[in-house]
């Protein structure tokens, strides 16, 4: 087998050789090869996985068995056994890649792609199947049923460019077994090897090992010598599992470390909390709680005392369990584990490389590499472990020269503070001053009041260093056959806290020696192995071990490992593939309402909101997979026991029980035994319709139930039981038969029970068929939002999983519908309301004829009510609106009113002060002059804050009419819509509600970073914009509201974080969009309010009586935005010959000194000249056409800052000319030379709204004083710093 050869950075989408998708797995251990859903079975795969995968094969070639090398479509790959029912569904759904969509409202044929623009697929859905499709073998045209290149796919429409990278969260959803981490598909492949025999790709699977990032395989344990070659070959050959070979503290310790310092204990009232938590309290100083902190960061993990979780430190951030303004340091200190970037070479390098490399600071290194060596060893970042100290220096990353200075106790080492003593000390002196919980053995930090009581339950340092030391060779239970210390012993699950703590305590006291703890460890472990039963908890019954091996679900070897107590009941449990046959999966419990209230299937049939047969029908469905369900207070029942407990009514009772014998088994008339659901239904105990509709919902909440048994089993299984056959295997593949006994009243279309199940209210293709097939009386299950018939996998998949529970709720509207009223679905209103045309006379369709439905869809009014609800106008302005004192249109206009309905302007475009034309964001890109980075976050700002703004024509559109206008590119018409949805509000996939920008943020619906800038741009425009009322809101009722807290606030105010997400061209600065406002865009208002304008003129501009372009043109206002003229140039009268500064002085006409002083005047007054081609030029472009020399360009770069700012050292804010002159930034003589040209040629300069300002305004501002003024003033003083070549004067 060989080894694919791949670049793991997608260049560009396509960038592969065509080979087919990932066939199977190869089993590196016993060299086998298998399919990918073997692999699942055997646990090889995860089931999220192994789907994405076999999803993958079917959106491609169809599913693959590598053993046979036969490729099947996915009805006949289930009918052979590659695959198993339970995947029909979702499999059949990706092979629609391969046959097309059926669009919804063209009845046209439609590829994925199109398919995904016009959501029938869900993008990350349909990102992946893409991504697979390009990873083999191009992509598919249905019309012309052929493969085609991506540039071809672009052509037709078919794709778009640049959609697809590497990085995408939402490709990344494998989970690579043996590097423990998330990839995508492309990188899957690439770890892929090719069978000789076949040419099929399969993903080889080694033996590897847990890593604090990802997998460890055995060959670099053994390497790394934490593993010794008897072990290693014992795992090769199958002699010991991974699992054993783990239970080793050696080799724990160095996969997982020793523990760091968790978090505190308060000692004086037996309190455990975070280190974080203590510092917020008061506890703990900041310093002291930065540098427990970043040793844990710098060790492996964030730790949660109180929960006993770890987390990464992103993970730490997301769950609170540490604060955001921690989160750069962490950042950098978790550095020690996951590698430092060497920039010379771009390699990851370890933390003590970095130290030697001065790449950290070196106190902040040795304490981070010594909190490393305290906890169990320096961590390899490139292995994911830690190593024996001799490895280390094998592989550079520690030396002779760090040990001895990391020996050395009374050197620069203790970097850590014991808060009860106030000692400076080595991590491994504190930690030896700590506590151990004994519940779950984590190391904390004791503090001690001054009461100084010793009375508490937590277990001294000491007492776990002397139990460590104690081996003990154990015979019994999961260390059988192993030596390990009495501390690892009495920490395992044989033993409860109060058994530990009295085990100590006694100890403690002297009255139990460490022989005769070990003794009673032995005893407690062997008894605790021989006496507990072998049973788990089945559907209505317990189940023994030796049912479930001959269930197949687990194995004997399991049941082996199970006996001996090298596997416990508890730990088999908790696996998912286990457990599914035990519970089963979530069926749909209860109905969730627009209002987000919870209720009980009956009781929302009582209210009239759940159809007596659809609530009966869901009711049967949970009788029939196991328990009645009381969703409100997370509790199941017996059909008998919900009628007692008022859950039901008496009405169903007998229904419910008939569809309860599907779950406890029905009885055989003919020899009284228990026979199961499909046997009843053979025997013709129960209609058949009725039986199948029990069936399916089985079989889509985890597997046909064994009544006898009291479990559910594999679909081989009940095979060979009689519980199951090929004629209602056919029966449940067939999606036109009658299996759809579900209904859902949202799009009135009958599906299966788990297609219900699954529904989360998008739409896809199986969905559009079933819409277009009014024949198909087969669906049984009715959804009562949209009055469909569906199948109960359908009614599933359209609930909403409760976050609290885990109960799946079928969502309903709150009002009862008319018995005979005809249900429309929004498909079919939609239709009817485009066919209806009307003419606008006023808005914006002004003098167009649209259609209803757009119409209607355009804009949302806002009542006065909630103007006044959302704090927009007070309780006088709403008496006022209400008495008729005051006009809707007449509080509209108010400027607090206004900004909230209107917001404040965005960067509306582009301003060329050369050629003094206006350009579109979109039309600079395409010039040249602006980067696609910056015009896209630009535009993308517009469309989060209202509207694509035309500044050419002065039109304000939707994303949607931008785009047809061709004020916007087609290529960026999706990101917009997507930027778009922080106005209009974004759908949460879990409750099928309308949320905002700042929510979808929160629920990670949108990556962090984008988020942050579009939440930025809306508050610098106005305020946060609330998508369900359509209008901003003030910041205390965004608050309120949920659309805003005080972490965003946090970060949005701190102008270090990432919210610098707007690039200015002119500085080259990251800035945030408020800041890039007040330096571009020079507003109406900014004008009135720097009394450029007057109140007439503003009033004007406001109604468009006036257009800017007629106010910009009037002399009294462009002397203040453009300047009036600075000297561009010399001009000989004898030649009649006109050159630059630079020129003349190059010529020797000018001085240097003078070409200077004169060059900088431009500079500092707006542009340089070159008055040979009338081109006004910024320093940089200058200097790179030659209008000046590259000798002078830092020298005018500082000039040109009396234009675009100087940055105050102290708050990091941009400062103008006389402030920085005022702060002694600039030479006094240099600063008053530049001013007085800026007002010379127009008035000084505001470089945060970048224009010039009378007098009296730079005054008010801060621009100007009398100390200046009287300076200026004075011809006699050091004003005058220009010469004059001609007559030799200073002027």
């Amino acid at each position: 087998m060989a080894l694919i050869n791949g670049d793991t950075n997608m260049k560009t989408d396509g960038d592969t050789n065509l080979k087919g998708p990932v066939a199977g797995v190869y089993l590196d251990k016993a060299k086998e090869k298998i399919s990918i859903y073997q692999a699942m079975k055997k646990r090889l795969l995860k089931p999220a996985t192994a789907l994405v995968l076999l999803e993958a094969q079917a959106a491609t070639v169809g599913i693959i068995d590598p053993v046979a090398n036969k490729t099947l479509p996915v009805s006949e790959a289930i009918k052979e056994g590659i695959v198993g029912p339970e995947m029909r569904e979702k499999l059949l759904a990706a092979e629609n890649a391969l046959h097309g969509y059926k669009d919804p409202y063209s009845d046209q044929t439609i590829s994925l792609f199109q398919a995904m623009q016009k959501e029938i697929v869900t993008k990350e859905y349909g990102l992946r199947l893409l991504e697979a499709q390009i990873a083999t073998k191009g992509l598919f045209d249905p019309n012309d049923k052929a493969w085609i290149s991506t540039e071809e796919a672009v052509q037709k429409g078919l794709y778009q460019t640049d959609l697809l990278n590497n990085q995408m969260p939402e490709l990344k959803v494998i989970y690579n077994p043996n590097s423990q981490e998330k990839v995508n598909y492309k990188s899957l492949m690439e770890k892929c090897i090719v069978d000789t025999d076949t040419g099929l790709l399969l993903f080889p699977v080694y033996i590897t090992f847990k890593g604090l990032r990802r997998g460890i395989s055995s060959t670099e344990l053994l390497e790394s010598k934490i593993i010794d070659k008897e072990t290693f070959d014992d795992l090769q050959r199958g002699k010991t599992t991974t699992e054993d070979v783990m239970l080793l503290e050696s080799v724990k310790e160095y996969l997982e470390g020793k523990g760091s310092i968790a978090g505190i204990a308060i000692l004086s009232d037996n309190k455990r909390m975070s280190i974080y938590q203590a510092m917020k309290k008061g506890i703990l100083m900041p310093g002291t709680a930065l540098v427990l902190l970043e040793a844990q960061a710098a060790t492996g993990f964030m730790i949660d005392p109180v929960e006993n979780k770890i987390y990464t430190v992103d993970g730490a951030i997301k769950n609170k369990l540490v604060g955001p303004e921690f989160h750069a340091k962490l950042r950098s200190a978790e550095r020690a584990v996951t590698g430092y970037k060497d920039p010379y070479t771009g390699e990851t390098i370890s933390l003590f490389q970095a130290l030697s490399k001065d790449l950290i600071v070196k106190d902040h290194g040795i304490r981070l590499l010594e909190a490393q060596i305290a906890t169990g060893g320096i961590i390899d970042p490139i292995n994911s472990h830690r190593l024996p100290t001799e490895i280390a220096f094998k592989r550079g990353y520690f030396n002779k020269d760090m040990h001895t200075i990391l020996e050395d106790s009374g050197d620069d080492t203790k970097g850590f503070f014991d808060p009860n003593t106030e000692d400076n000390l080595t991590y491994l002196q504190l930690m030896e001053r700590c506590v151990i919980d004994p519940i779950t053995g984590l190391c904390l930090l004791g503090l001690q009041d001054k009461k100084g009581i010793n009375n508490f339950i937590f277990i001294d340092y000491d007492v776990k260093l002397t139990f460590k030391q104690e081996m003990v060779n154990v015979t019994y239970g999961k260390y059988a056959g192993l030596t390990v210390s009495l501390w690892a012993l009495l920490m395992s699950e044989y033993f409860d806290e109060h058994e530990r703590r009295d085990i100590i305590q006694k100890y403690k006291e002297g009255t139990l020696t460490i022989k005769t703890i070990v003794t009673m460890v032995l005893e407690k472990i062997e008894k605790s192995v021989k006496t507990t039963e072998l049973v788990f908890e089945g559907i209505r019954e317990t189940v023994t071990g030796k049912q479930l091996v001959e269930a197949d679900i687990i194995s004997a070897e399991v049941l082996d490992n199970l006996k001996k107590g090298k596997t416990s009941v508890k730990e088999l449990t908790q696996d998912e593939s286990v457990n599914v046959y035990l519970q089963g999966k979530e069926c749909i419990a209860g109905v969730l309402l627009p209002n987000s209230q919870i209720m009980r299937i009956y009781q929302a049939r009582e209210a009239r909101l759940l159809m007596p047969g659809t609530a009966l029908i869901l009711l049967e469905a949970q009788a029939a997979t196991g328990f009645i369900i009381d969703p409100i207070r997370n509790k199941r029942f017996s059909v008998d026991d919900a009628v007692r407990a008022k859950i039901v009514g008496p009405d169903v009772w007998q229904k419910l029980r008939s569809a309860e014998k599907a779950v406890t088994g029905y009885i055989n008339p003919y020899d009284d035994q228990k026979i199961s659901l499909f046997q009843a239904m053979q025997k013709d105990l129960i209609i058949k319709e009725h039986g199948i509709r029990l069936l399916e919902a089985q079989i889509a909440t985890g597997g046909i139930i064994d009544p006898v048994n009291s479990l559910r089993i594999p679909v081989h299984v009940a095979y060979k039981r009689g519980y199951f056959n090929e004629e209602m295997n056919q029966i449940l593949l067939d999606p036109s038969d009658d299996t759809k006994g579900f209904f859902d009243p949202n799009t009135h279309e009958n599906l299966t029970y788990l297609q219900l199940l699954a529904r989360k209210g998008y739409f896809d293709e199986e969905m559009n068929n079933i819409l277009n097939d009014p024949n198909d009386d087969t669906k049984g299950f009715f959804f009562p939002k949209t009055s469909e018939n569906l199948t109960y996998l359908d009614t599933l998949n359209r609930c909403v999983k409760d976050e609290s529970t885990g109960l799946y709720l079928l969502p309903i509207n709150d009002k009862p519908k008319a018995e005979e009223s005809k249900v429309y679905t929004l498909e079919e209103i939609k239709k009817e309301f485009e066919k209806i045309s009307v003419n606008v006379k006023i808005g914006r369709y002004a003098g167009k004829s649209v259609s209803l439905w757009e119409l209607i869809h355009s804009r949302k009014d806002v009542s006065v009510t909630e103007l006044f609800e959302s704090k927009i106008i007070n309780e006088d302005l709403y008496k006022d609106l209400n008495t008729g004192k005051l006009t809707v249109d007449e509080v509209s206009e108010m400027e607090s009113v206004r900004r909230y309905l209107e917001g404040t302007n965005s960067i509306a475009g582009v301003y060329l002060q050369s050629t003094k034309e206006t350009l579109s964001i979109y039309e600079a890109k395409q010039r040249g002059l602006l980067t696609p980075g910056t015009s896209l976050v630009l535009l993308e700002a517009q469309a989060a804050t209202g509207f694509v703004i035309d500044p050419v024509k002065n039109k304000k559109l939707s994303v949607e009419d931008a785009a047809a206008q061709g004020v916007v590119g087609s290529e960026w018409k999706n990101k917009l819509l997507s930027a778009e949805r922080a106005v209009t509000g974004y759908k949460d996939p879990y409750t099928d509600k309308m949320i905002s920008l700042f929510q979808a943020l929160k629920k990670d619906l949108i990556v962090k970073d984008h988020g942050v800038r579009l939440l930025e741009a809306q508050i610098a425009t106005g305020g946060i914009i609330d998508p369900v009322y359509s209008h901003r809101v003030p910041v205390q009722v965004a608050y309120q509201r949920g659309y805003f807290d005080e972490e965003i606030n946090q970060i949005l105010s701190d102008p270090d974080d990432d919210t610098k997400g707007f690039f200015d061209p002119n500085t080259h600065e990251n800035l945030t969009y408020l800041q890039l406002v007040e330096r571009k865009d020079v507003s109406v208002t900014e004008l009135f309010e720097s009394k450029i304008i007057n109140e007439d003129l503003y009033k004007d501009l406001n109604t468009g009586k006036l257009t800017v372009d007629e106010v910009s043109e009037m002399e009294s206002v462009r002397r203040y935005l453009e300047g009036t003229n600075s000297i561009a140039g010399v001009y000989l009268q004898s030649t009649k010959e006109t050159l630059s500064i630079y020129e003349a002085k190059q010529r020797g006409l000018l001085t240097p000194g003078t070409s200077l002083v004169l060059l900088e005047a431009q500079a500092a007054t707006g542009f340089v000249i070159d008055p040979v081609k009338n081109k006004k030029l910024s320093v940089e472009d200058a200097a790179a056409q030659g209008v000046v020399g590259s000798e002078w360009k830092n020298k005018l770069l500082s000039a040109e800052r009396a234009v675009t700012g100087y940055k105050d050292p102290y708050t990091d804010k941009m400062i103008s000319l006389f402030q920085a002159l005022k702060k002694d930034l600039i030479v006094k003589d240099h600063g008053v030379r530049l001013l007085e040209a800026q007002i010379a040629t127009g008035g000084i300069i505001d470089p945060v709204y970048s224009h010039r300002v009378p007098v009296q305004v730079a005054y008010q501002r801060g621009y100007f004083d009398e100390e200046i003024n009287q300076i200026l003033s004075d011809p006699d003083d050091d004003t005058k710093g220009f010469f004059d070549p001609n007559t030799h004067e200073k002027t």
